[in-house]
C-alpha cells in the first residue's frame, strides 16, 4: 500500500463518523509531516512517517477523535525528532494542536538525576497534560500501541524494555481512562515480549480450547437470545468470546493454576436499548442458568471511577462449565470499550467537548503529591491512581470510593481533614473496629470524634493506604508538634549514623555543616531534624545522600589515628622491589611460594582492593582488605603482630574471585526483579541471594557474586544504586 493511499483510509475512516471535519486542515499536517520526517526510516526500513499516520489511523478507526487530535497524531514527534518548534505549529496549525503536540513528545530533553526521578517526571508532566487536555493521553496511548504492533523489529532489550514501561505505566492509564480494549491488547502485546513462552503456551491452548468450545458458545447464545426474544425486549445482540490471553496468564500466575485449571474461560456479553431491559436479561439468565453465589456485580447502580457500568454474573452452563455473562445498555459498551474517548462528543465542524470535570482526580492526585519524593511519588500514583478501588457508603447512604485494602484512618481524611485529626475510633456496619481494618465493598462506616482528641498517631501514616491520608497526617504533624518532631528525627538520624560508623558530633561539626545543610537543601539542622520527625524523609535517605561526607570523615579519622613510622610492624613497613613470587588464586606472598592461600569471609577482597595477608593456624594465608575492622592496625593483638605479611595481586588474574554485596532499598513490589535484571546485564554470576523485608517498609537483599576484579563490581554498585528505591549499596567488612 502506498502513502497515498494510507492517507485516504485515514480520511474514509474520518468521513465514516465525523464527515464535518476539517479534511485541508488534515492533508496539510500530512504533507507537513511528511517532510520533516522526510529522509527519516524506521527499524523495518520503510519511511518514518508511516508510524504518525498509524498513530493517526488508530485516533480515527478506534477513538473516533475530533479534527485537532487526528493532527496532533500526524505531528506528534516533529516537535521531539524533526527542527520544527512548538511556535511553528502553532502558527500553521493552531496553539491548541501545538500544545498536544508538546504534551504527547517523550520529554527526552529534561535531564534526570535517577531513574525514578525520570520516571517520576514523566508521568508527572504526563498527568499535568492530561488534567488539562484529555486528548493528550489518548494520542499517547496510540501512539504507544502502534510501537508495540512494530515492535518485533526492535532489539530484545528494546523489546522487554518497552514491554515492561507498557505493563506498568500505559495499559494501566488505559484501565483508569476506561479503554479496555486497547488496555487488552497493550498487556497481551508486552506478554509476548516479556514471557514469550508463556505467551505462546497460552495462545496455542486458547486456540485448541476456541474449537473445542465453539458449539458451547453458538448453543448459550441461541438459548439466551431465544428466552429474551420471548420476554419481547427489541434490539437486543449476544456474543461470547474466550478470555484474552493476559488475564488468563494473570490468574495463572495469581493462583498457581495450569490453564486445565481455569474454568471461566467464557464471557457473553448482552447488549439491550435500556437500563430496565439490563435487569430483565439479568432475571432471564438466572433462570435459565445456575447463578454462582457471591459472583454477581453490580457496577451500573454503582459505576467505576472511570465511568465504566454494566452488570456482571458467574453462571454454571448445563455441561457443567462456569461463563461470565456481562449486560449492559449500547452507550455502556461504548464507554466500556472506548472509555473517555466515547464521551469526547463531536458537534459541527468536527469540534469536540468533553466533560473535563470527570477528570477532576487529575488535579487531586498532583496536589497530594506536592514535595514528595520520587519513590514516593510512583508508590503513591500506582496506589491510587492504577490500584482497584473499594466503594464504602457513609451513615447517610453516600457512596464513597477509596482504594483497595483502605482503612476508616482513609476514609475520615476522604471527609475532611478536621474529621481525621479528630478520629477516636471508628465502626463499620455498627460495630467498632481496630483502625487497620481493611475495608470492604458495601460497609456502612462511621468515624468516632472528639473536640479533645489528641491527634492522629504517627502510626497512622503506616496504616493509611491513600496518598490523601498520609498527606494530611504529615501536615498535621508539620504544624502541631515541630519540638516533638525534632526530637524524634535527632533521635532517628543519630541511631542511623552510629550504624554508618560516624558520630553526630563529627557529621556537623562547624567545617562540615554548611555544605552538608546545602546538598541535603535546608535552612538549619532543626529543619532537617523535624522533616525525619514528621515522616517528610527517612533517616536512612538522609544518611544515604551524606555517604560521601561520611567517607570522607572515616578516612580522616583512621588517618589521624594511623600509627607512627615508629610503631609500624617491621614486616609491613614498605621496601623497594618486593621479589615477585608465584602467585596462588592471584595472590603473591610476599617470602613464600606455594603456601595455601584463602580469601577472608568477613571482607571479601577481588583484585584491585588492597590486601593484607594473616599467618593463620593450620590453614595458610588469610587475605583482607586493609579497610576491613578485623585487620585494622589498632585492633592487632600484640602477640601476632608478626603474623601480619605483605601480600598483593598478581599482575593478571583469570579467576572469578567471590564477594558479598549488602542491597538497602525501599521495599516494593518489583524490587527482586530489578536487581537481577542489572546483575543479567552486567553478566555477574550470582552464587546466592537473600532478601527479607523489616516492619519499617524496607527490604534488605544481600548477594555473593563472582567478580573478576574491583572495576567489574563497581559497575555492579553504580548499577544497583541506580535503581528506583535503593539507598545504599555496601560491601560488608568485618
Amino acid at each position: 500500500m502506498t502513502m497515498e493511499e494510507r492517507y485516504l483510509r485515514l480520511e474514509e475512516a474520518i468521513r465514516s463518523y465525523n464527515p464535518g471535519a476539517n479534511f485541508a486542515l488534515i492533508r496539510s499536517a500530512y504533507e507537513f509531516a511528511a517532510n520533516a520526517h522526510n529522509g527519516q526510516l524506521r527499524k523495518d526500513g520503510s519511511p518514518y512517517v508511516t508510524h504518525p499516520l498509524s498513530v493517526a489511523l488508530i485516533v480515527a478507526e478506534e477513538l473516533h477523535l475530533d479534527s485537532e487530535s487526528i493532527v496532533a497524531a500526524l505531528l506528534h514527534d516533529t516537535i521531539e525528532d524533526t527542527g520544527t518548534s512548538h511556535e511553528e505549529v502553532a502558527k500553521l496549525f493552531s496553539p491548541t494542536v501545538a500544545d498536544l503536540v508538546e504534551g504527547v513528545s517523550k520529554l527526552n530533553r529534561v535531564h534526570f538525576t535517577s531513574k525514578a526521578q525520570e520516571q517520576m517526571e514523566n508521568l508527572r508532566k504526563m498527568l499535568m497534560a492530561m488534567s488539562k487536555d484529555v486528548r493528550v493521553m489518548l494520542v499517547k496511548i496510540a501512539d504507544r500501541l502502534h510501537n508495540m504492533r512494530t515492535m518485533e523489529y526492535q532489539t530484545p532489550a528494546k523489546q522487554k524494555q518497552k514491554s515492561f514501561e507498557t505493563m506498568e505505566i500505559y495499559a494501566p492509564i488505559a484501565h483508569r481512562l476506561g479503554m479496555q480494549r486497547m488496555k487488552w491488547e497493550l498487556e497481551d502485546l508486552s506478554l509476548k515480549y516479556l514471557d514469550p513462552v508463556g505467551y505462546q503456551e497460552i495462545t496455542d491452548a486458547l486456540d485448541a480450547k476456541e474449537a473445542e468450545y465453539k458449539d458451547f458458545m453458538e448453543q448459550i447464545n441461541a438459548q439466551i437470545m431465544e428466552r429474551v426474544g420471548e420476554s419481547g425486549i427489541q434490539d437486543a445482540t449476544v456474543y461470547g468470546r474466550l478470555k484474552h490471553p493476559y488475564s488468563i496468564y494473570r490468574k495463572m500466575y495469581a493462583q498457581s493454576k495450569s490453564l486445565n485449571e481455569i474454568f471461566d474461560l467464557i464471557a457473553f456479553r448482552v447488549i439491550v436499548d435500556s437500563v430496565a431491559d439490563c435487569y430483565n436479561v439479568l432475571g432471564i439468565v438466572h433462570d435459565l442458568y445456575k447463578p454462582i453465589l457471591g459472583r454477581f456485580k453490580d457496577y451500573i447502580g454503582t459505576p467505576k471511577p472511570n465511568m465504566y457500568q454494566s452488570l456482571h454474573t458467574t453462571v454454571m452452563g448445563v455441561s457443567g462449565i462456569p461463563f461470565e455473562v456481562q449486560i449492559r445498555t449500547h452507550e455502556m459498551h461504548e464507554i466500556a470499550e472506548y472509555g473517555i474517548a466515547a464521551h469526547w462528543k463531536y458537534k459541527q465542524n468536527g469540534q469536540g467537548g468533553g466533560d473535563e470535570n470527570s477528570y477532576e482526580w487529575v488535579r487531586r492526585l498532583l496536589e497530594n503529591q506536592e514535595g514528595a519524593d520520587a519513590e514516593d511519588f510512583i508508590h503513591s500514583l500506582k496506589v491510587d491512581m492504577f490500584a482497584d478501588e473499594v466503594f464504602v457508603f457513609t451513615p447517610m447512604g453516600d457512596v464513597i470510593n477509596l482504594p483497595a485494602g483502605a482503612t476508616p484512618i482513609d476514609y475520615a481524611y476522604s471527609i475532611h481533614s478536621a474529621v481525621g485529626n479528630h478520629m477516636v475510633g471508628a465502626k463499620v456496619n455498627g460495630r467498632i473496629v481496630q483502625y487497620d481494618y481493611q475495608l470492604r465493598n458495601g460497609d456502612v462506616v462511621e468515624v468516632l470524634t472528639s473536640q479533645s482528641a489528641r491527634g492522629p498517631s504517627r502510626d497512622w501514616i503506616k496504616i493509611a493506604r491513600s496518598s490523601e491520608a498520609r498527606s494530611k497526617i504529615r501536615q498535621w504533624f508539620k504544624r502541631e508538634r515541630r519540638d516533638e518532631n525534632i526530637a524524634a528525627g535527632r533521635a532517628s538520624f543519630e541511631s542511623e549514623l552510629k550504624r554508618s560508623g560516624v558520630t553526630i558530633k563529627e557529621l556537623t561539626a562547624e567545617e562540615n555543616l554548611p555544605a552538608m545543610l546545602k546538598k541535603l537543601s535546608y535552612n538549619t539542622l532543626d529543619d532537617m531534624y523535624a522533616a525525619i520527625g514528621y515522616g517528610g524523609v527517612t533517616a536512612l535517605k538522609v544518611v544515604g545522600r551524606l555517604r560521601e561526607d561520611i567517607q570522607r570523615i572515616i578516612q580522616r579519622r583512621q588517618a589521624e589515628n594511623a600509627p607512627s613510622a615508629a610503631e609500624q610492624p617491621k614486616v609491613e613497613q614498605p621496601k623497594p622491589e618486593p621479589v615477585r613470587r608465584k602467585a596462588v588464586q592471584g595472590i603473591v606472598v610476599e617470602g613464600m611460594n606455594n603456601c595455601l592461600v584463602k580469601f577472608a569471609k568477613c571482607c571479601t577482597p577481588v583484585p584491585g582492593d588492597e590486601v593484607v595477608g594473616f599467618i593463620t593456624r593450620g590453614n595458610g594465608i588469610s587475605v583482607h582488605r586493609c579497610d576491613c575492622p578485623n585487620a585494622a592496625p589498632e585492633r592487632r593483638k600484640e602477640e601476632e603482630k608478626g603474623r601480619w605479611l605483605r601480600v598483593s595481586w598478581a599482575e593478571q588474574t583469570e579467576e572469578a574471585y567471590r564477594t558479598t554485596l549488602q542491597v538497602t532499598a525501599k521495599d516494593r513490589m518489583g524490587l527482586i526483579v530489578d536487581v537481577s535484571t542489572i546483575l543479567s546485564s552486567t553478566k555477574t554470576r550470582v552464587c546466592s541471594l537473600n532478601a527479607r523485608s523489616t516492619p519499617d517498609g524496607f527490604g534488605l537483599i544481600e548477594l555473593e557474586v563472582e567478580v573478576p576484579g574491583s572495576a567489574q563490581l563497581q559497575t555492579v554498585i553504580r548499577r544497583l544504586e541506580q535503581i528506583s528505591g535503593v539507598m545504599r549499596v555496601t560491601r560488608p567488612a568485618g
